[in-house]
């Protein structure tokens, strides 16, 4: 009997990939670190998308659901991620194709081919990749597969508040008082900030949820205040508040927006130029120091400086990254967010998307590295090309099955990473944290 395709992560384009492989009658295996599919969505369940529901389903998970019956919600509503999950992901994987397949709480601490580290060369591709799995109780167990294809995104794995790249210093002893991420200031998390001193580092569309958000807590609890921190000096503040009415994602162009509208009232400090290099936790709370200028104290931090792929299961593969962007170096250039916004990065697939190990690609949010320009949709074409590749259907692989919606929001330089997707897009899929899907 044939090994299986192991996938990794069942989130949107987990379940993307996984869908095309059933309708292909291809065995498959999907491994998942959370107790259902899209716990990682679930994490920032509280964020609307600014994506409506038409470019929030893939097609071939839309086929499997509607012969079963499913009806997708209104094409043009916005739906926030417990709805998502709710209305889309849990009833995708509960389906007869994609339940027996697919195995929860179950985390990927190490891939590799079996019996091989990467320096052993030859006969690679002729062995089964070996994917060392742990459960909740720490058990260890070994799935073979002969092909990997890593969908587990990059949201648990957050940048930190250092500019640098690495956490500030004194960033990992006040870690109780930082969230990493867009905390649900109006739901479970509202003890946390009510009447609090916040500070919300990123220009990107979480930093925005978040503060919209805590303007809004300051209605009933009127000692709430924010001072917002960012990278980018006075002169390209506009690239930070967006497109406007000019964004083909309307909920995204009103967000941005609102904050320009909320600094210039003043219910927000706005700290330009800044780049955090330390923490201390004093008698007054928390003191943040770029070096050369401290902040007031404040009673908690909000970290929304984007995400980064977390590579260290990986490590006996071989893998060929861009050394900037932390993307597969052919699809590097096409999203690099200096050239490209969300709705111009061009399509692509299995052959932007190879490394030199055989047979296993990072598709998703982990295949576009630090870059911030992901958008679901994108996802969705690079799990149709590769799983019809790794089916020897070369012609479908390669052809661009894919017209993206044009934005005006992400041209440029991005300040950090996340600058264009809320949470994550899907959310618009960081919102997250990177939310421009």
């Amino acid at each position: 009997m044939p090994l299986p395709i192991a996938i990794i992560g069942a989130g949107p384009v987990g379940l993307a990939a996984a869908a095309h492989l059933a309708e292909r009658g291809e065995s498959f295996v999907v491994v998942e670190s959370g107790a259902q599919a899209g716990a990682a969505v679930l994490r920032w369940g509280h964020v609307q998308m600014f994506t409506p529901w038409r470019y929030c389903v893939d097609q071939a998970a839309g086929r499997l659901l509607a012969a079963a019956g499913w009806q997708m919600p209104p094409a043009d509503a916005f739906p926030t991620g417990a709805e998502l999950v709710a209305q889309y992901l849990a009833p995708l994987a509960a389906l007869p194709a994609m339940a027996p397949h697919i195995r929860y709480r179950q985390r990927v601490v190490a891939v590799a081919r079996r019996g091989h580290d990467r320096q052993r060369g030859p006969d690679r591709q002729a062995l089964p990749f070996q994917l060392t799995l742990a459960d909740d109780e720490g058990r260890e167990s070994l799935l073979l597969a002969r092909a990997v294809i890593d969908a587990s995104g990059t949201y648990l794995s957050p940048n930190p508040l250092g500019a640098a790249g690495v956490p500030a210093i004194g960033e990992r002893h006040v870690s109780d008082r930082i969230f990493y991420g867009i905390p649900a200031v109006l739901g479970r998390d509202r003890a946390r900030y009510a009447n609090r001193r916040v500070l919300v580092a990123g220009s990107g569309h979480s930093a925005f949820n978040t503060i919209l958000d805590l303007v809004q807590l300051r209605a009933t609890a009127p000692a709430t205040s924010v001072i917002w921190v960012v990278r980018r000096d006075t002169a390209t503040l506009d690239r930070i508040f967006g497109g406007g009415e000019a964004d083909a994602l309307a909920a995204r162009g009103r967000l941005g927006m609102q904050i320009r509208e909320l600094v210039a009232a003043g219910q927000v400090t706005l700290v330009t130029g800044w780049h955090t290099e330390r923490v201390d936790r004093t008698a007054d709370g928390l003191v943040v120091s770029d070096g050369q200028r401290t902040l007031p104290p404040v009673d908690e931090i909000v970290v929304c400086t984007g995400l980064r792929p977390d590579l260290s299961f990986l490590r006996e593969l071989r893998l060929a990254l861009d050394p900037v962007v932390e993307a597969p170096v052919a699809l590097a250039p096409l999203i690099d967010p200096n050239l490209h916004s969300c709705g111009t990065v061009p399509p692509h697939g299995v052959d932007e998307l190879r490394h030199p190990e055989p047979d296993f690609y990072l598709i998703g949010m982990k295949s576009y590295g630090r870059a911030p320009t992901f958008l679901l949709l994108t996802g969705y074409e690079q799990a149709r090309s590769v799983t019809a590749a790794l089916c020897g259907d070369w012609a479908a692989a390669r052809r661009v099955e894919l017209e993206l919606p044009e934005t005006g929001v992400c041209s440029g330089p991005q300040a950090e990473a996340g600058a264009c997707c809320a949470p994550s897009g899907l959310i618009a899929l960081h919102p997250v944290s990177r939310s421009c899907c």
